[in-house]
C-alpha cells in the first residue's frame, strides 16, 4: 500500500498529496520526451559545431533512441525489484550529468556517446514514473485524469523539444539545447524527492539477467538495422546481419523465458489478452507518431524555407491540440465507450495525416499544415491516453514497471520501425521523382507519399483496435473507471 494514503484513499496528514507527486512525475515523462526531439531541428548547428559527417548526424539522433528502445525493458523490472522511486531519482541523476556533458562535447564521439547515456537514463525513468503515477490513483476517475495528464506532457514533450530546440539555438547555440535539458532533469529531481512519497515494498523474485541481455541486445540489432537502413538501404548487408541476429536473439529470449521461475517478461502480465493488444497497437501508432515529427519539420525548414524558430513555433498549435485530447479523453471515453474512442482518435489522426499527404511545393504554414496539424494532435493525444490504459489495466502491482517498460519499449520500437520504413519509402519517391521536377517538388511527393502511407497505417490500426479491444473486453479499456490490481491485495 502506498504510504502517503491511509485504507479509506484519503491522503494521509503532512504527506504529499496525489496531485503534486503527479505533476513531478509528468515533469519526468515531458523530459524524456523533450529530449527526444529537442536536436531535431538543431542538427546542421551540431554537425558544424563538433565535426559530424553525413552519417554521424543521424547518431546524434539514433543514440538515444537505440539505447532508449534497448533498455526499457530492463529499467522497467530494475524499477520493480530495486524501487521505484530510488530507480527514478537515480536516473533523472544520471540524466542531467549526461545532458551537461553532451552539452560541454567539443567532439563527435563524446557527444554520441553522451546520447547513449541520456537514453539509459531515459529507459530508467520512464518505466519508473509511469509505475508510480498507476500507484498515486489506483482506481476510479482519477486514473483517467493521471492518463490525461500523461499524454498531455508526452505529446507537448516532442513538440516542445522542437519548439525549445529552435529558439535555444537560434538565441544561445546548439550547447544549451543540452544545458537547458540538464537543468530541467535537476529541477525535476528535487521535485521528485520533495512530492512523490516513498513506497512500501519492492517486487519479490530475482532479476533475469540472461534474459535481460539477450532481449537487450535483440532490441539493439533491431532498432540499429531499422535505422541504418535509413541511410544505406534494406539490402545493405549490415542492416541485414543486424535484423537476422535480432530475430534469432528474439528466438533465444523466448526460449528462456519459458524455463525461468522469474522470467523478465512472465506470462502473467498477458493472462487478460489486454496488456497484449495495448502493446501491438502502441506499437502501430509509435510507427506513426514518430515519423510524424520527423518529416514535418524538414517540410517546414528544406520546401517553405522557415528557419530553426519559425519551425518550433510552427509545432504549438499541435501540442496545443495535444494537450486538450489528453485532458478530454477520459470524459469522451465516459460518453461513446473505450473502444469507440480509440477507433475514433485514430481515425481522426488518420484524417489529419491525410490532409497533409495534400502538402504542396510552393504552400505554406496557414494552408498547408496549419489544419491537419490540430486534428493529428487532437486523434494522437486521445488514443495514447487509451492504449496506455490498455497496456496497463489489470497488471498487478509486482509488474507496474514492468508494463511500463513494456509500452514504452513497442512504442519506441514502433517508431524505429516505422520512420526507417517511411524515410526509405519517401527518400524512394524522391530519388525517383520525373526529371523536370524541381528539388522542392521531389522533396514534397516524398513526403506526401509518407504522410498518405502513415494515414493508411493508422486506418488499419483502427481496424484493428475496433476487433482487439471488443475481443479483450473493452469496458476494461476505459481510463477513467478500471483499476489495476488493488495494490493493497498483492
Amino acid at each position: 500500500m502506498n504510504v502517503a494514503h491511509t485504507q479509506t484513499g484519503r491522503t494521509a496528514p503532512g504527506a504529499p498529496r496525489p496531485g503534486a507527486a503527479l505533476a513531478a512525475l509528468a515533469a519526468a515523462q515531458f523530459t524524456v520526451m523533450l529530449a527526444t526531439s529537442i536536436v531535431n531541428v538543431a542538427l546542421p548547428q551540431i554537425r558544424g559545431g563538433v565535426g559530424l559527417s553525413d552519417g554521424g548526424t543521424t547518431w546524434v539522433v539514433n543514440a538515444y533512441g537505440l539505447a532508449f528502445g534497448a533498455l526499457l525493458l530492463a529499467g522497467g523490472r530494475a524499477a520493480d525489484l530495486l524501487g521505484r522511486r530510488a530507480v527514478l531519482i537515480a536516473g533523472l541523476a544520471l540524466f542531467a550529468a549526461a545532458s551537461l556533458s553532451a552539452g560541454l562535447a567539443t567532439t563527435s564521439g563524446v557527444l554520441i556517446a553522451t546520447r547513449a547515456v541520456q537514453g539509459l537514463a531515459a529507459a530508467a525513468i520512464a518505466p519508473a514514473a509511469l509505475a508510480l503515477a498507476m500507484e498515486q490513483f489506483p482506481s476510479g476517475s482519477g486514473r483517467g485524469r493521471a492518463l490525461g495528464v500523461w499524454g498531455a506532457v508526452s505529446g507537448a514533450g516532442g513538440a516542445g523539444g522542437v519548439l525549445l530546440g529552435g529558439v535555444l539555438t537560434q538565441a544561445w547555440g546548439w550547447p544549451w539545447i543540452f544545458h537547458s535539458v540538464a537543468l530541467g532533469a535537476l529541477l525535476v529531481l528535487a521535485a521528485v524527492v520533495v512530492l512523490v512519497p516513498r513506497t512500501a515494498g519492492r517486487a519479490a523474485g530475482r532479476f533475469d539477467l540472461f534474459g535481460t541481455v539477450t532481449v537487450s541486445l535483440a532490441l539493439t540489432c533491431l532498432v540499429w538495422g531499422l535505422t541504418t537502413a535509413r541511410g544505406a538501404g534494406w539490402t545493405d548487408g549490415r542492416v541485414l546481419g543486424a535484423l537476422g541476429a535480432a530475430a534469432l536473439l528474439f528466438a533465444a529470449f523466448t526460449v528462456i523465458e519459458r524455463r525461468l521461475p522469474n522470467a523478465l517478461i512472465p506470462g502473467r502480465l498477458f493472462r487478460t489478452g489486454r496488456v497484449a493488444a495495448g502493446n501491438l497497437l502502441m506499437a502501430l501508432l509509435g510507427s506513426v507518431w514518430i515519423a510524424l515529427f520527423y518529416f514535418l519539420p524538414l517540410y517546414q525548414q528544406q520546401v517553405l524555407g522557415s528557419g530553426p524558430l519559425a519551425t518550433g513555433a510552427g509545432q504549438l498549435p499541435l501540442a496545443a491540440a495535444n494537450m486538450l485530447g489528453a485532458s478530454l479523453a477520459p470524459r469522451v471515453s465516459q460518453r461513446i465507450g473505450a473502444t469507440a474512442t480509440v477507433t475514433a482518435a485514430l481515425l481522426t489522426e488518420a484524417a489529419g495525416l491525410l490532409w497533409l499527404s495534400r502538402i504542396s511545393a510552393d504552400g505554406s504554414y496557414l494552408t498547408d499544415i496549419l489544419g491537419p496539424s490540430i486534428l493529428v494532435g487532437l486523434g494522437l493525444s486521445i488514443a495514447f491516453v487509451q492504449l496506455t490504459a490498455l497496456a496497463v489495466d489489470g497488471v498487478p502491482r509486482e509488474d507496474a514497471g514492468l508494463a511500463g517498460g513494456l509500452v514504452n519499449t513497442t512504442r519506441q520500437v514502433g517508431g524505429a520501425i516505422g520512420l526507417a520504413a517511411l524515410a526509405t519509402l519517401a527518400g524512394s519517391v524522391t530519388a525517383h521523382a520525373p526529371a523536370r521536377e524541381s528539388r522542392l517538388e521531389a522533396l514534397t511527393a516524398g513526403y506526401r507519399t509518407a504522410f498518405t502511407a502513415s494515414a493508411a497505417t493508422l486506418a488499419a490500426t483502427a481496424l484493428l483496435a475496433l476487433w482487439l479491444t471488443r475481443r479483450s473486453g473493452s469496458r476494461t479499456t476505459d481510463a477513467s473507471a478500471h483499476p489495476a490490481a488493488d495494490p493493497q491485495t498483492v
